[in-house]
């Protein structure tokens, strides 16, 4: 496989010094189409407003007059020392934002040490988001998101390639069994444009089509009967060397059943508001997913993260690393590569801001008393 292209440099609009400047700018970009996919969520779309609306109800209660030289932003994750805590969130065909898409993407999370975490429904072969990333001595862990398909055989191949790429770790989604019923997208008639589609997913062998009975479903008598269950969990680990992570969960029941499956972490997510309406927020569900796995797996987050404050507040509610999606996107969209990389200064820079006015030498210092809360009970 020949290297990579290297994504040609852009500049960023002066005016953008902010996440909601990279949406405001990135909607005068992106067609009507792009825009319902990227920007839209299910139904009425309480969960999308309500993920952004929680971190802002969170207040930060500041210690003065502490000791903050040497501080850092490093994290400890899965064995490997983090240089800031701001991974990059799996989003699906992302040359609908820009040409250079997830390549793009790669390389500037590569060079500002986020760790990136591709979705299977890349428009560019993982093998070549790999190469991209994998080139950056500093930077952050590259991770495969893997939504499971109907076909074991394939599963297991698309494992591989992923292994043989450089991948290190799944992180396996879980709270999509379907599509979530998102009005946006069908107002815009969404579509793929042409020629573009999920290219890790092309020799998948076409899905059975069970004839339906009167008064059957399409969703329980045929969609259904191929959506993962724990089992596939189990079976997912037995069939990989990497840590298997699992995104998408909210209720304390199913991180404890996690645990009991000994899966290397969870990504609390309610799929940025795109899939089941009125669940709960994420900076709601996570300290009660953190209660739930007592210290026993690395807990991230995702859903609404805008700014510095809210990786900080999610880092006081117990979070090992935050993920961001959307505003990746706008940022790509803006300006390729050197979009994204804004994207992630411009967290970074804005959480040392944050914990330098809270009093919080290194990440270890947000606690939940940073949020006004009593102390996180001992594992």
């Amino acid at each position: 496989m020949s290297a990579p292209s290297t994504p040609a440099l852009q500049q960023v609009p002066a005016h953008i010094v902010s996440l909601d400047d990279h949406e405001r700018h990135a909607r005068t970009l992106l067609d009507d189409n792009a825009w319902a996919y990227f920007a839209g969520g299910a139904a009425d779309e309480i969960s999308l407003r309500a993920n952004r609306s929680a971190w802002d109800a969170l207040p930060l209660w500041p210690r003065v007059l502490r000791p903050l030289a040497g501080g850092h932003t490093r994290v400890e994750l899965l064995g490997r020392t983090l240089a800031h805590p701001v991974l990059l969130a799996p989003v699906a065909f992302q040359r609908m934002a820009h040409g250079d898409g997830e390549l793009a993407t790669a390389y500037a999370a590569a060079a500002l040490g986020a760790g990136l975490v591709l979705s299977t429904q890349s428009t560019l072969p993982m093998e070549a988001v790999a190469q991209a990333a994998l080139s950056e001595e500093g930077r952050g862990p590259l991770w495969f998101q893997l939504y499971l398909q109907h076909d074991q055989g394939f599963n297991r191949a698309l494992v591989q390639r992923a292994e043989a790429a450089g991948y290190e770790a799944l992180v396996l989604t879980v709270d999509a069994p379907s599509s979530g019923a998102r009005d946006r997208e069908r107002r815009a008639g969404f579509r793929l444009p042409p020629g573009m589609g999920a290219v890790n997913l092309a020799q998948l062998p076409p899905a059975p089509r069970p004839a339906l009975q009167p008064g059957q479903s399409a969703m329980f008598d045929a969609l259904l009967h191929q959506a993962p269950t724990w089992d596939d969990v189990a079976w997912l680990q037995s069939n990989t060397r990497l840590p298997v992570l699992l995104k998408g969960v909210l209720h304390p029941a199913d991180a404890r059943q996690a645990a009991s499956l000994q899966v290397a972490g969870l990504v609390v997510s309610n799929h940025g508001g795109r899939t089941l309406d009125t669940v709960p927020a994420t900076a709601v569900a996570l300290p009660r997913i953190v209660q739930a796995v007592q210290g026993r797996m690395p807990v991230l987050v995702d859903g609404g993260i805008r700014r510095g404050t809210d990786v900080l507040k999610a880092m006081a509610l117990g979070a090992s690393a935050v993920l961001v999606g959307r505003p990746a996107v706008w940022g790509l969209a803006n300006a390729g590569a050197a979009g994204v990389a804004q994207v992630i200064r411009l967290l970074r820079d804005e959480l040392e801001i944050a914990m330098a006015l809270t009093g919080c030498k290194t990440l270890a210092d947000a606690t939940p008393e940073l949020l006004g809360l009593p102390p996180a009970p001992s594992p």
